[in-house]
């Protein structure tokens, strides 16, 4: 199962490009003992990366009760980050420094969904 976007997933993520702001939905599945790490990675990405790429988190939260969801489909937590563009996306993950930060969020997870989304108008 796929943790973190590859190259081929980034250069998707610009060829679909509608143009604005993106917002970028994360589920996460954390492994046992993994949320300690994960919250490493969230703090290191609000310290150091966030206001450089133009990025501010909209939403962090701990799943739930589930109402409407087959067996596997409930996720440990949510996150909603919003991105000036998806450019700005792009460059923060091919960052070198951002780059050895991710391995908190590598270890942490045993799943994750990472979607970009388009507003309706």
């Amino acid at each position: 199962m796929a943790i973190d976007p590859r190259g081929a997933d980034l250069k998707r993520l610009l060829a679909e490009d509608p143009g604005g702001p993106v917002v970028m939905l994360n589920l996460l599945r954390f492994a046992e003992d993994g949320l300690e790490s994960y919250e490493e990675y969230a703090r290191l990405l609000r310290e150091k990366f966030l206001a450089r790429y133009g990025a501010e988190i909209i939403y962090a939260g701990t799943g739930s009760t589930v109402l409407v969801a087959e067996d596997g489909q409930s996720w440990d937590a949510v996150v909603i980050v919003r991105y000036p563009d998806r450019a700005a996306f792009s460059r923060m993950v091919a960052d070198p420094e951002y780059q050895e930060v991710t391995r908190f969020r590598t270890v942490a997870l045993t799943e994750a969904v990472l979607q970009a989304t388009v507003p309706w108008s």
